[in-house]
């Protein structure tokens, strides 16, 4: 079996269905492995993944590389974009690589089923863009034990990893500070 193949059936698994996410997301997983030289058959401790879009292709590149964001190996940068830039931690070398697809529009005229296949076996660079990248990261984004810990002086919850607001001399968690997500209701 293809190095392709292995990985394409681990996100298939994951996943749980074939889908043009699911190939580009195995291509592009293969393609930054390769580049940065590692084995996509072996877990490779030294690496962390930041994803730039909440898709398909994310369930293809966690199911192959095992980064989660539980062990803090998988960033999620909220980008848009079907790209991933993967980190090796041991050297800092470091390699981004997007979806481009260059004949997209003949994509979408296909019959949706056959689609996977034409991602699967069109040429790298059809369908590809890599590049060397440099990701400055702090000791708050190193997987491991959390280095840094503080309380919400509003809400007296946890915060981790260095991502509270100091506001008018005050610790803050996002959410106190008004940069939530949500909104909390009445009782």
């Amino acid at each position: 079996m293809s190095d392709y193949a292995i990985a394409f059936e681990k996100a298939r698994k994951f996943h749980g269905h074939v889908c043009p996410g699911i190939v580009l997301g195995t291509r592009l997983t293969l393609a930054g492995l390769r580049e940065l030289g590692m084995n996509p058959h072996e877990h490779n401790r030294d690496l962390i993944v930041f994803m730039e879009i909440d898709r398909c292709g994310t369930d293809a590149v966690q199911a192959i590389t095992g980064c989660t964001l539980g062990h803090r190996t998988l960033k999620f940068r909220d980008y848009g974009k079907f790209a991933a830039t993967f980190v090796d931690l041991a050297t800092m070398r470091a390699v981004r690589v997007a979806v481009s697809e260059k004949n997209r529009k003949e994509h979408d005229l296909l019959d949706p089923k056959g689609v996977p296949a034409v991602l699967a076996s069109a040429p790298e660079e059809e369908i590809l863009k890599i590049e060397k990248v440099r990701v400055d990261l702090s000791d708050n984004d190193i997987p491991g034990r959390p280095r840094q810990k503080s309380v919400c002086s509003a809400c007296g919850e946890y915060i981790m990893d260095g991502r509270e607001d100091s506001t008018e001399g005050k610790i803050l968690c996002k959410n106190c500070a008004g940069q939530s997500y949500y909104q909390v209701l009445p009782p």
